[in-house]
């Protein structure tokens, strides 16, 4: 009777012992594709904090190796990239404001430059001043938007969005008031042309993010 209980009691201590190492083995191996899961989420939170697409100057600044990111000026972390988000609706609200000022410069220098034309040249020296003003404000305003830290994420919209167009249009007359300053004294054909050229498009793209 004792044999047998001794038995029983083997069986019962061998039973629980590899019950126990099957425990043990199964809380490491959740450990381990815990810790991998942690990893793989951070590494994916790392990515997330920055749009897959961005312009050449935002990757130049505020890419994963961006200059910010090496001198370590503003790392790549959830509290800087929330810090970066306001630093960017400021700049962005700044860029607005210039635009306007920008646009009615530009309306201003086409009037007198449209007197110039048909040789009244008693605003030439005003039109070559504000011309240079707008100049100011227009570049001002594009480095605003060109250099502001990019958004969390870009969104995907179908067909053409306000904000496409927008950056369509942009090309346009950035393209267009680099090709006015340097034609201003070379050719004033093709200097009005391009500041026309500035001018509609200019307009144009901030009708459409307006609206």
């Amino acid at each position: 009777m004792d044999l047998m209980n001794t038995h029983d009691k083997f069986k019962i201590n061998d039973s629980f012992t590899v019950l126990l190492i099957l425990c043990v083995f199964s809380f490491a191996s959740a450990q381990e594709d815990l810790f991998s899961s942690i990893r793989e989420e951070s590494e994916a939170t790392k990515t997330e904090l920055l749009p897959r697409k961005m312009v050449f100057t935002q990757r130049l600044l505020w890419g994963e190796n961006g200059l910010m990111r090496k001198t370590q000026w503003s790392p790549l972390t959830i509290e800087q990239r929330e810090k970066e988000l306001k630093i960017r609706r400021k700049m962005l609200k700044a860029h607005q404001i210039i635009g306007f000022v920008t646009l009615a410069g530009m309306i201003a220098q086409g009037v007198m430059g449209t007197q110039l034309y048909k040789g009244d040249y008693r605003h030439y020296e005003t039109h070559e001043t504000l011309g240079n003003l707008t100049s100011i404000s227009y570049f001002t305003g594009a480095g605003l938007s060109l250099f502001a830290p990019p958004p969390l994420i870009n969104k995907k919209t179908k067909g053409l969005s306000s904000s496409q167009a927008h950056k369509y249009l942009a090309t346009i007359h950035f393209s267009a008031m680099v090709a006015t300053n340097f034609l201003a004294e070379e050719n004033q054909q093709l200097h009005r042309a391009a500041a026309f050229t500035a001018f509609g498009s200019y307009a144009a793209a901030i009708l459409v993010f307006k609206f």
